[in-house]
């Protein structure tokens, strides 16, 4: 997929274009001093990191706030900022415990001057009020959704983006959390799904 292609499926402006340009510019140059992404990902930047983050954009249109736990590389957090900024009041906390990479987060979020904060904390100890969680290849599903667990408890709904095994991940979750969870298709790769938490008990089943 190239720019042009992606710009036809998300109706990205030409601002967002160059700020995601930009981004993988600056990704694939911190990813030669610390693993961010497989560099065997980075030419398909396009459909395999960016589609697959703007993909959240349209399934919470009236959404303002969100955290991205686990943001890493800032997937799918800086898209969405970047997708998301023109839009008043709307902002993205990146939440992400290991330093360096809380470095290359802010590193992006000041050059693209993006509507975004960074913590350098664990997602549970954190107090923040959202809209929507989400998260990308954080954690197995039962263990996000004790990352997740002060958000969803505070109203916020979840969208996660999973690999081809989220049937076996949603069975181990239900052993310990009660939740009801919805399986949508990814548009940027067949195997993938995302899953939307719409209720969410007070805590882990006995």
């Amino acid at each position: 997929m190239s720019a042009e292609g992606f710009a036809a499926l998300t109706g990205a402006d030409a601002r967002a274009l160059a700020d995601l340009e930009r981004y993988r510019a600056l990704l694939e140059d911190w990813n030669q001093r610390m693993n961010l992404v497989g560099p065997a990902t980075l030419p398909a930047f396009w459909s395999r990191h960016a589609l697959d983050s703007a993909q959240l954009l349209p399934l919470a249109p009236d959404a303002l706030t969100w955290a991205d736990l686990g943001a890493g590389a800032g997937l799918p957090g800086v898209v969405l900022a970047i997708l998301g900024r023109n839009r008043p009041g709307f902002h993205v906390h990146l939440v992400e415990s290991m330093s360096k990479r809380c470095r290359f987060l802010e590193a992006v979020v000041e050059e693209l001057a993006l509507p975004a904060s960074v913590h350098n904390a664990r997602a549970e100890a954190l107090g923040l009020t959202v809209d929507i969680v989400t998260s990308r290849a954080c954690a197995p599903l039962a263990r996000l959704l004790g990352y997740a667990r002060p958000y969803l408890q505070r109203g916020a709904r979840g969208l996660f983006l999973k690999g081809q095994d989220v049937v076996v991940e949603i069975e181990d979750a239900t052993r310990s959390w009660d939740f009801e969870v919805e399986i949508l298709p990814s548009l940027s790769d067949d195997r993938g799904r995302i899953l939307c938490i719409r209720s969410f008990g007070r805590g882990p089943r006995r």
